[in-house]
């Protein structure tokens, strides 16, 4: 299903092709950026063949408690949904059937395909590998900028999706030969059941575990999870508690908590931030949340800032300038971060790694492409830096 902007009468698809935001072959320079498969229905092991409308296999889930005859309460992320008999959580994707809290999306993924790990965007995990991505429908945040909101903002019933279990998952995964299962796309979160169980049997089987998420999730499912991840980008979506409740839909400390405790853990960490045109690009602002990186994550913490392109609610706003980009660019530097990145600006200067110690470009992209390393057992090829990340 593909919903329609009423303001340029462009799918979603087209608006993002056209702003270069999907596909590794949506680039304007799409023979040097490459695309492996957009979906999978080949007939490969564990693969389905087709999509189809409804639901599938609905579960239920422990991460909900009782309240009684008021009904139950979702434990999984801030909003704490209260369901009486019948009721859906905010997600979309959680109800309350005879008292049991289900997960409706569970085995039911409306996304499967393969990427580039660049595009999660990771750029510090196996560069130039490829990764299994899946997402599904439902999102417990409502931003007004969702770049996927036909999958995400819909219920399940809504859209086609796939009937793959998590062992179907970790097979197609192994028989595609990527090095990692990618939760990306969708937020996890909402799926919460169905990644836990797939990361689980992906470690069996010796692939990583990736997860692409705005980080709205409660302490304690978090802290079941994180022994079964490998390596979480966190969407910090700006550092104002008034954009998050009136552009993201939710409050800003609980994500700032998670990003803390994903640092806690020892998990590989990386953070993207999309600059939004009057909302979130003031550069005092920005040097506030890179100041708060710095000192509560690390200098080290890779930073990835998305050039915004006029989407969803958001479509009247303009693309990012290019110029804001740099300036933004150089004011996260100046506080002290060493990993700053440029997304969605193919061919800039911000794509490429530098290393911290003598500035020479130690990963070289262009895009979702690896042109060049030039790092030896994990440090700068260069001057011997340690450049932080996994490398093989």
């Amino acid at each position: 299903m593909v919903a329609e902007n009423s303001t340029s009468g462009l799918s979603r698809r087209e608006l993002l092709k056209k702003a270069g935001l999907i596909g590794a072959c949506a680039f304007p320079l799409a023979g040097v950026f490459g695309c492996r498969r957009e979906k999978q229905e080949e007939a490969t092991p564990g693969s389905t063949k087709a999509a189809r409308q409804g639901f599938i296999r609905p579960q239920p889930s422990p991460w909900f408690s009782s309240l009684g005859q008021a009904g139950i309460k979702c434990e999984l992320c801030p909003r704490g949904c209260q369901l009486a008999e019948g009721a859906r959580s905010f997600c979309r994707v959680r109800e309350n059937r005879g008292g049991v809290g289900h997960t409706l999306v569970y085995g039911n993924p409306a996304l499967v395909q393969e990427d580039p790990v660049e595009r999660m965007p990771f750029y510090h995990m196996l560069p130039g590998s490829w990764v299994l991505s899946i997402s599904t429908a439902g999102c417990n945040l409502a931003c007004k900028f969702c770049e996927v909101w036909d999958m995400a903002l819909v219920a399940p019933e809504d859209i086609h999706a796939y009937d793959m279990p998590p062992e179907n998952v970790v097979a197609h995964a192994k028989a595609s030969g990527v090095r990692a299962i990618s939760y990306a796309f969708g937020e996890p979160v909402a799926f919460y059941e169905y990644m836990a169980e797939v990361a689980v049997l992906a470690k069996k089987a010796g692939l990583l575990n990736l997860v692409h998420t705005a980080g709205y999730i409660q302490p304690r499912p978090l802290e079941d999870l994180a022994g079964r991840l490998d390596a979480v980008n966190v969407d910090l979506k700006g550092f104002d508690p008034a954009f998050y409740r009136e552009i993201v839909g939710g409050e800003l400390e609980p994500v700032l908590k998670t990003l803390k405790m994903i640092r806690e853990a020892g998990l590989h960490l990386e953070i993207t931030n999309v600059v939004i045109p009057t909302l979130n690009d003031d550069l005092a602002q920005v040097s506030k949340m890179c100041r708060w990186i710095v000192a509560e994550l690390g200098a080290e913490v890779p930073v990835h800032f998305a050039r915004f392109y006029p989407l969803f609610k958001l479509s009247a706003l303009p693309r990012t300038p290019v110029s804001t980009m740099d300036r933004i660019r150089e004011t996260a530097l100046e506080t002290g971060l060493k990993f700053v990145y440029i997304a969605k600006i193919p061919g800039h200067q911000g794509e490429n790694t530098f290393c911290p110690g003598c500035q020479e470009i130690v990963i070289k992209r262009l895009g979702f492409v690896i042109e060049e390393i030039k790092l030896n057992n994990g440090a700068c090829a260069y001057c011997g830096t340690a450049i932080p990340g996994r490398w093989i």
